[in-house]
């Protein structure tokens, strides 16, 4: 995604759903329902992709019958497709909570307040989320667990969070 604006990964059309033109849409965000009031869905440049006209609830999502999407064969054709919002359109988060995507660009402290990297990114590779972490010094990136342990302390706001580093196998039997 270009621009300046910051797009929300929210859903991803999982084909069709039946014979009637009804595609499955998987849903990351809490309640698979709010999609609806998000309409239209954007596309990964921004651009409106997706127009709900009816849902109903599914185990991974909604059931829904799109504008853009009339046969069972241009469903099975957008499967896979990511759908997004703007990040403008997610109501304020309480305070002392934030989405995740709301890490990314956050510089990661260690224990003495030393720049040791920035969030790249939030990963989920089906157990825990991840944040991967870009070195200050440079080098390839690494994951982080992002766990209570790992990110003690996290100030979105200020632009910043605490980052305990697991110590690596090696360095265990170093000792």
């Amino acid at each position: 995604m270009s621009g300046d604006d910051k797009y929300i990964l929210v859903a991803q059309i999982g084909g069709a759903f039946g014979v009637k033109g009804e595609v499955k849409i998987t849903a990351y965000t809490a309640d698979a329902q709010a999609l609806k009031a998000y309409s239209p869905l954007l596309d990964a440049k921004g651009q409106p992709a997706l127009t709900i006209i009816s849902a109903r609830p599914d185990k991974h999502g909604l059931v829904a019958k799109v504008k853009e999407l009339a046969t069972k064969e241009e469903a099975d054709a957008a499967r896979g497709r990511k759908l997004y919002i703007h990040r403008d359109q997610l109501p304020e988060p309480d305070e002392d909570e934030f989405y995740l995507t709301d890490l990314v660009g956050l510089e990661g402290r260690d224990a003495d307040d030393k720049v040791i990297g920035k969030v790249k990114s939030v990963q989920n590779f089906g157990a825990d989320d991840m944040l991967e972490i870009t070195p200050a010094e440079g080098g390839p990136t690494w994951y982080l667990p992002f766990t209570k342990a790992a990110t003690p302390e996290i100030k979105p706001a200020e632009g910043w969070l605490r980052i305990i580093r697991p110590v690596e196998t090696s360095e265990r039997d170093a000792d």
